[in-house]
């Protein structure tokens, strides 16, 4: 299976959550955009991996601002296991993350998933440490 949804630029960690005491909390701006990606991956037909994933991001910034590519991530990949898209955030074997020229005025992240299928692949020579259970 093979899904590709359109999503909202998502708010980044320090806008995701709130702490409330000892609590952390997802912040109002972090539910509206759970409750958006539910949305949208109904409308998508509700797909749902229970299997590893591969994920490739393409972001789309709102403007030329500086951003970390990386606190984009947390709330986008959370609210697609809160939509169900897949059971757990963990079945993510292979991210890739693209940032992109902006997209004016509100800023775009498109999201590809497929089934993760693991290839063997061979070392390219060079010393590293010892692997348990490989004795030469």
């Amino acid at each position: 299976m093979n899904v590709t949804m359109a999503l909202p630029w998502p708010p980044s960690v320090n806008h995701y959550y709130r702490h409330v005491g000892p609590r952390v909390l997802i912040s109002k701006d972090g539910r509206r955009y759970r409750d958006a990606v539910g949305a949208i991956a109904r409308r998508a037909g509700n797909p749902s991996f229970g299997v590893p994933v591969a994920v490739e991001l393409e972001l789309f910034p709102p403007d030329n601002r500086r951003r970390d590519l990386d606190n984009s991530l947390k709330s986008l990949l959370d609210a697609l296991t809160c939509a169900g898209v897949y059971e757990d955030d963990s079945l993510i074997q292979k991210l890739t993350v693209t940032k992109n020229k902006p997209e004016p005025p509100d800023g775009l992240a498109l999201i590809r998933i497929s089934e993760y299928e693991q290839t063997e692949q061979t070392g390219t020579g060079g010393t590293g440490p010892p692997v348990p259970g490989d004795n030469p």
